[in-house]
């Protein structure tokens, strides 16, 4: 660490007003911020809290919490890969997860170089810091979408979320939808046949380096749960199913299958406070109780806690609800905000069997009302105040 400290500084005076890379300050500022905490704090004598822990180390905890789920989601590729195949018995644990790591490092390069590289050229025509939320976007948006989403496809929606979500409000921090959903509802509307429907976009057949086993049959079936059931009028799930959804070996998003390893992403959030309990427990209670409501009145024979390890609502609840930029901030608005998002995910998904997964449409729909429900509790606390001087 010593040696890249010396580096930065070595190279500092080149990136200083004056010098022949002056025009890159920002770049230079948003490496050597990443890689160190910086030495400067708030102005002496302010009221301003002096504190080291940015919100680039903020925004590190949040991409630590994932490598679960992105691990993962590489060994469920090769292990779906496989298992379409007919060459499960054939196969090893190092060669599954590697074809997946392959098959997932492109799109997380992708993802990268597109969105960085646009907030990076925002900076420096503002002359301004570069921003560093797109650390977390960058991953998330990778372990959201289908393994055969094409790179050219995944760039234009990364362009676009992050000009159109991000970039037109102001940058991070201004941004009033989640930019990693907004870039999967992109790929959504532009580009239906690629992200639902047809069951060969959740298993990947491309030859990668020798790796996989990729002679897959014509008639290949991997629906994911909730397809087969929106298609069976949502009659249930059996067992083996559940089981494993709980574990992740089943067909969907790259990262949002394992409810385990989502789980142990929540339990360092949760651990080091960057996550909201209250908003991560709300999606949770809200799911499960419109789930229980859903069955009571006959409107669907799954069990409510099915609802809870299938599809996206885990990895939902835990990495996009809780984003502190979009979710809502108040104490009491926090526990609206995440009841509301359970609620119209499984309403969704009962109501509309044509799109089966709801947890995108309910974030961003509450990513619009969350300030109101910010409003109306701080609102509430200055009145009783006043009453209280009067």
């Amino acid at each position: 660490m010593k040696a890249l400290r010396k580096f930065f500084d070595n190279i500092k005076p080149s990136f200083e007003e004056g010098g022949k890379l002056h025009a890159f300050r920002s770049l230079y500022e948003g490496f050597e911020s990443f890689a160190f905490v910086p030495n400067t704090t708030s102005r002496r004598g302010s009221v301003n809290v002096h504190d080291a822990f940015d919100s680039k180390r903020l925004m590190s905890f949040v991409v630590i919490a994932l490598v679960p789920a992105l691990l993962f989601g590489c060994y469920n590729i090769g292990y779906q890969n496989a298992l379409a195949a007919g060459k499960l018995s054939e196969a090893t644990f190092c060669g599954m997860f590697i074809y997946g790591l392959l098959a997932m490092l492109p799109k997380l390069i992708v993802s990268y170089v597109v969105g960085l590289g646009i907030e990076f050229t925002v900076a420096q025509w503002k002359k301004e810091e570069i921003a560093e939320g797109y650390l977390v976007s960058g991953i998330i948006i990778p372990l959201i979408i289908p393994v055969t989403t094409p790179l050219w496809m995944l760039a234009l929606a990364c362009a676009f979320s992050v000009i159109f979500a991000k970039e037109i409000f102001g940058g991070t921090g201004m941004n009033i939808f989640n930019v990693a959903l907004i870039a999967r509802a992109f790929l959504f509307f532009s580009y239906p046949s690629y992200m639902t429907g047809d069951c060969s976009v959740w298993v990947s057949a491309d030859p990668i380096l020798g790796f996989g086993y990729t002679a897959l049959p014509d008639a290949l079936t991997a629906a994911t749960p909730l397809g087969a059931a929106a298609a069976e009028g949502f009659a249930g799930f059996d067992c083996p199913t559940i089981e494993a959804a709980v574990i992740g070996l089943i067909p969907g998003s790259m990262g949002e299958t394992s409810v385990i390893a989502i789980g142990l992403g929540a339990l360092l959030l949760l651990y080091t406070g960057v996550a909201s309990w209250k908003t991560m427990l709300s999606v949770f209670v809200g799911g499960a109780a419109t789930g229980f409501l859903m069955q009571s009145v006959g409107a669907t024979e799954i069990e409510w806690w099915h609802h809870l390890v299938v599809g996206g609502f885990c990895f939902g609840a835990v990495f996009m609800a809780t984003d502190p930029v979009t979710s809502a901030r108040t104490e009491g608005g926090k526990w609206i905000y995440g009841l509301l998002i359970g609620f119209v995910a499984v309403l969704v998904r009962v109501l509309n069997p044509g799109y089966p997964e709801g947890m995108m449409l309910a974030i961003l729909l509450m990513n619009l009302f969350a300030p109101l429900f910010d409003y109306f509790f701080v609102q509430s606390n200055i009145n009783k105040r006043l009453n209280r001087a009067k």
